[in-house]
């Protein structure tokens, strides 16, 4: 077996995505830091650190990528149901770091998080710069559910996602999808396929697709910071209503 490349501290150039370990699945490279550019670097060629408190710095560029088209969110009818109600406000970048702590919190089942203190500190950086955006849900005043994720040119690399009320989370992501199509967003990273993703309307890409399509997309323009929400559920996408499952 081939040893794991590590990354020089000084450089930040990475190993070719599709050199990343077939065991585990995508691990690509070790090491490095978390500075912001780094960061950024490693977003447009498709990598994405994950790994936990102790370990050193992981790099990922996994064969299928979990993505979505704007136009392609699946929503149930129980969530149409609760889209409906309109007892929620959805804002964007308006408490990033708290959206980032949320999703950093324990969850029914898990045990520990991938989102470290050092995590929370380098994607604050980010945020700063403008490359980092969060969605925010709102109930009765206090923060119900939110994401978060890193947008390089015109393509959004969603990282995580939290909830406190049912169905928030799904409610920030119908929205985020719904503000990228009017942006002319063509595709949303979700980067590891589950569960709970496939329910909402995400699919998979063959890597080497996958890297194609975002070389194009990070050349273009991204959004005026800070992000505003001007999307209102049910205006639908340009090409289109969301799919009711």
């Amino acid at each position: 077996m081939r040893p794991l490349p590590w990354l020089d501290p000084a450089r930040l150039d990475f190993p070719a995505g599709s050199l990343a370990f077939d065991e585990p699945p995508g691990l690509l490279a070790a090491g490095g830091d978390l500075r912001p550019e780094r960061l950024e670097r490693a977003y447009a060629l498709g990598i994405f650190p994950w790994y936990e408190e102790g370990s050193p710095s992981l790099w990922w560029c996994p064969s299928q990528r979990a993505v979505i088209e704007p136009g392609a969110v699946r929503i149930s009818r129980s969530l149409r149901k609760r889209l409906r109600r309109k007892d929620y406000l959805v804002t964007m970048d308006r408490a990033f770091e708290d959206v980032i702590r949320a999703c950093a919190g324990p969850r029914a089942g898990a045990h520990g998080t991938w989102i470290t203190d050092a995590m929370i500190e380098a994607y604050g950086t980010l945020h700063v710069r403008g490359s980092a955006h969060s969605v925010e849900v709102w109930m009765d005043g206090e923060l119900a559910g939110g994401l978060y994720g890193v947008c390089i040119g015109r393509c959004f690399f969603g990282e995580s996602m939290f909830t406190r009320r049912s169905d928030a989370s799904k409610i920030a992501f119908v929205h985020l999808l719904g503000q990228l199509a009017l942006w002319d967003f063509p595709l949303i990273d979700c980067q590891m396929p589950n569960a709970h993703l496939d329910r909402l309307g995400v699919g998979t890409m063959e890597r080497d697709a996958f890297l194609i399509e975002i070389a194009k997309l990070i050349s273009l323009p991204a959004p005026q910071n800070p992000w505003h929400m001007s999307y209102a559920w049910p205006a639908g996408p340009a090409d289109g209503s969301p799919t009711v499952a």
